[in-house]
C-alpha cells in the first residue's frame, strides 16, 4: 500500500480542480496544467471535516496500479504546488571567461567553445541572471526541471577546476590531479 497515495490533498481556495474519466485539469493564479490519468486509475473530489475540499486517488489492486499510485497523487499535488506558488531551479557557473545573459526569451551562454550557445526558452519559464547564478521560474515543474538539466548538460562541473553549470547547492567531488612524487 502506498503511504503517500492514501493521504488526500487538500486544494486550496485559490484553485480550481475538474476531473474527467481520463484527466485533472488544475488552475490557479500562475497558469493551468493538465494530467492523464493511467487505466483502472480514479480521481475523486471529497469535502473535509473542516469544509475544505481535498483530492483522494483510488485504483483497482493489481500490482501495476498500485506502482503507481503514489507517483500519480505526488504529480496532482506538484501541479497544485505549481499553480499556487510556482517552482525554481537555480544554476550556478563558475570559470574564468564563462558568461551568460538573457536577450528576450533567449539564453546566450559563452562556456569555452568556438561559438556562443543560445537556448530558447519556452514563454512558461521565466530566467533571472544574478551575478553568476541562472534562476529558473515556471509553473509546471517537469519543464523547469527538464530546461535546467538540459543547460547544465551543456557543460557540466568537471572534478579538477569545478568550472561548469552546477546547481546551487550541488556538492561537486573534486579531485587532486597530478601530486609531486615524494623520494
Amino acid at each position: 500500500m502506498s503511504r503517500i497515495g492514501k493521504k488526500p490533498l487538500i486544494i486550496p481556495s485559490c484553485v480550481t480542480v475538474s476531473i474527467t474519466n481520463t484527466t485533472v485539469d488544475v488552475k490557479g493564479p500562475k497558469g493551468e496544467l493538465s494530467l492523464n490519468l493511467p487505466a483502472d486509475v480514479t480521481v475523486a473530489k471529497v469535502t473535509m471535516e473542516n469544509g475544505s475540499e481535498a483530492l483522494e486517488v483510488h485504483v483497482k489492486d493489481e500490482n501495476l496500479q498500485k506502482a503507481i499510485w503514489g507517483t500519480i497523487r505526488a504529480n496532482i499535488a506538484n501541479m497544485v504546488g505549481g499553480v499556487t506558488v510556482g517552482w525554481t531551479k537555480s544554476l550556478e557557473l563558475n570559470g574564468v571567461g564563462y558568461k551568460m545573459n538573457i536577450a528576450g526569451s533567449t539564453l546566450n551562454l559563452a562556456l569555452g567553445f568556438s561559438h556562443e550557445v543560445k537556448v530558447a526558452l519556452p514563454e512558461t519559464i521565466k530566467a533571472s541572471i544574478k551575478d553568476n547564478v541562472l534562476t529558473l521560474e515556471g509553473f509546471d515543474r517537469q519543464l523547469v526541471g527538464q530546461i535546467a538539466a538540459e543547460i547544465r548538460s551543456l557543460k557540466k562541473p568537471e572534478p579538477y577546476k569545478g568550472k561548469g553549470f552546477k546547481y546551487v547547492g550541488e556538492l561537486v567531488r573534486r579531485k587532486l590531479g597530478k601530486q609531486a612524487k615524494s623520494e
